[in-house]
Formats: C-alpha cells, structure tokens, sequence
C-alpha cells in the first residue's frame, strides 16, 4: 500500500468519524450522565461494534448484507427502535439535578461493571444498528484495497487507523458531555437535558427509520 493510498483513506476516515451521529449523542449524554470513566464504555461498545461492520466489509460479508433487503430492514428498525427507546427512558426520568463530584467538574458516578457493562451494551447496540455504517464500508473499502498486495496487512493498517479515530472522536464527545456542561448541574437543569436529548434520540431513531439502500 502506498502512503499515498493510506492518505486518502485517513481524510475519509476522517470525514466519517468527525461527523456526528448516534453513537456520538449517545457518547455525549453518557458523558454528562455518567462521567467519562464510565462513559468511555459506551465508546469502546459503538467501536466495538463499527469494527465488526469494518470487517464483515472487509471480508466481504459486508456486500451480502448491503445487498439483502431483509437484512437492511431489520438493522434499520431495530436501530431506530433502540433510539427511540433510550429516547422515552430520558424523556421519563425523573431526575432533576447533577451532583458534581469532589473536583466539581463532572457528574457524579457510582463505579461499578454492572454500570459500565450497561454502558458498552448501550454504545454497541447504536454502533451496530446503523445500517448506513454497512453501506459506507462497503462503498469505501474497494476503493482502496489493492489486490497485489497482502490483503491481511491492509486490514490491518486500515482497521488500526480507523479505531484510532473513531474512538479519539468519541472520547472527545464523551469528554466535552461531562466537562464542557457545568451550566447542566445547577438545579432544575438535569430534567431539561433529558427532555431535549430524549427528544433528540426520538428524532434520531424517527430519521433512521426512513434511511433506504
């Protein structure tokens, strides 16, 4: 592979990563929520999850499943239920304040796995249910694959540097949710943040269900 090649997948992958979606807002929430030790599972979850996508693309599992109309459908509505579900549980809280912490710049967050294991699971369902993730791969990775050389190396080079990315840019989401919303933590602010990011997960999962192969 040519640095040039690599080059180019860098800006789309960069392009791709930057953009925000789902899997950022969810990120972003967790962060405001959660703190961002706990939030980053959510991170390594949608990651977790988009990797998986990267090589079934790669493989080319990722054409079959593009091509299969059944199997875009059910990515698409389970998707988009999920994220209208976390929408309604953020819309019914009931919660009215944030406590900060003892450094008083972020959420403060009982540490435990039952939490964290909640917040992958989170982060993986949303990465994995957004079946425009599938298309994307698919689209892009013929691009750049260069049958001549070893396919495993460029696996290797490509996934490596989209995990960097991917998780570098949701890591910088999940951190400006818990650090850069002080305003979030004075009273009454909490049931305001849940009415609007429910509203947003509601519209999110409301604009995924009309996405078409």
């Amino acid at each position: 592979m040519s640095i040039d090649i690599w080059l180019y997948y860098v800006v789309a992958v960069l392009i791709l990563t930057a953009s925000p979606g789902p899997s950022s807002l969810l990120c972003m929430t967790k962060g405001v929520t959660s703190g961002v030790r706990l939030a980053m599972f959510t991170a390594l979850g949608s990651l977790t999850a988009i990797t998986m996508i990267l090589t079934l693309s790669f493989t080319g599992l990722g054409v079959l499943i593009a091509s299969s109309e059944l199997a875009f459908q059910v990515i698409k509505w389970v998707g988009a239920a999920y994220l209208v579900y976390l929408g309604f549980i953020a819309l019914r809280s009931k919660q009215q304040d944030y406590e900060l912490n003892s450094e008083g710049n972020s959420p403060q967050s009982k540490w435990s796995w039952t939490h964290a294991r909640s917040n992958y699971i989170s982060g993986f369902i949303v990465g994995a249910s957004n079946p425009k993730a599938i298309l994307f791969f698919t689209a892009l990775f013929p691009q750049f694959i260069d049958p001549s050389h070893s396919l495993l190396s460029q696996y290797l080079i490509f996934s490596a540097t989209f995990i960097v990315f991917e998780f570098s840019w949701l890591m910088l989401y999940t951190y400006l949710g818990a650090r850069s919303s002080r305003w979030l933590f004075k009273p009454g602010r909490a049931k305001w943040f849940n009415r609007v990011t429910g509203g947003v997960f509601i519209g999110a999962g409301g604009l995924l269900s009309t996405a078409t192969r």
